[in-house]
């Protein structure tokens, strides 16, 4: 829709269906490297995991980049604009304790592709997987802290 941010773009016609498979991606907020500290990826890392703990989603797969994350979920008991809202403001609080700032840490909105087919189930959890190799982060995937996936 001509005229509206991006973000809010984003949200027109979404719809998220409860046992679908999501990749999920948010940027950090003007896309800094908050991530480049181990620590506090791990913080990101812990809402996914909460996530599943309340069976809002199933994790997949996962990345937490330096300026980004990758979530591949089996939506549960939870819409797609609930699950990214409490993962983003629950991280964001996280974060902003460890390191006694304040303000936003995620950009408004966030990115989703449901998959329509099984076959492109492991494709997406290699792209998600794979993400700091084609980003030079790494030089073998294992070199790189921040990802997992339900199959390794």
């Amino acid at each position: 829709m001509p005229g509206l941010p991006a973000s809010h773009r984003l949200r027109t016609g979404r719809y998220g269906e409860l046992n679908r498979i999501y990749l999920l991606t948010t940027n950090t907020a003007e896309r800094k490297p908050v991530f480049q500290n181990f620590a506090l990826g791990r913080l990101v890392v812990k809402q996914f995991r909460c996530a599943q703990d309340k069976k809002w989603a199933k994790t997949l797969a996962w990345v937490v980049m330096p300026d980004h994350f990758h979530w591949l979920v089996q939506l549960q008991q939870s819409s797609l604009q609930q699950l990214m809202q409490k993962t983003k403001s629950l991280s964001a609080q996280a974060v902003n304790r460890a390191t006694e700032s304040r303000g936003s840490l995620w950009q408004p909105g966030y990115h989703d592709r449901a998959l329509r087919r099984e076959e492109e189930l492991i494709i997406m959890a290699r792209y998600v997987v794979a993400n700091p190799l084609r980003a030079g982060l790494v030089k073998r995937l294992g070199d790189y802290p921040l990802w997992d996936a339900i199959w390794l």
